[in-house]
């Protein structure tokens, strides 16, 4: 009976821990940049971004103009990390991931995520 219980137990136990496992984080972006003016004024290499626009053309492989209706910045953007409905110019869109301002370079944010905020 004992054996029982405890397997009961164990059980109850891995489900709860599995459905916990299923929750996302749903509070700040910790991106300290809303606009890229600010980012390219005092953003560092690597720091996280996250900030919405519209991509407004294609300038090379998996290379990109974004703009945020203020400013203009190249992005990265591996098509893996496109989301899986298409879009064009005229969508508004959210990107996140990290800034790249390497020495001789023009800055550029290499893009872990694309959201379709509005078509």
């Amino acid at each position: 009976m004992k054996h029982v219980l405890l397997c009961a137990a164990v059980v109850t136990t891995g489900l709860t821990f599995a459905g916990a496992s299923l929750a996302q984080f749903t509070g700040t972006s910790g991106s300290k940049f809303t606009d890229i003016e600010s980012l390219l004024g005092s953003g560092s290499d690597d720091d996280y971004v996250q900030l919405e626009g519209n991509l407004i053309r294609k300038v090379g492989s998996e290379k990109y103009i974004f703009t945020d209706g203020k400013s203009e910045i190249r992005v990265e953007i591996e098509s893996e990390d496109f989301p899986q409905q298409s879009f064009d110019e005229s969508a508004t869109i959210r990107i996140a991931g990290e800034f790249e301002k390497d020495f001789m370079e023009s800055p550029e944010i290499d893009v872990d995520s694309v959201t379709i905020i509005s078509q």
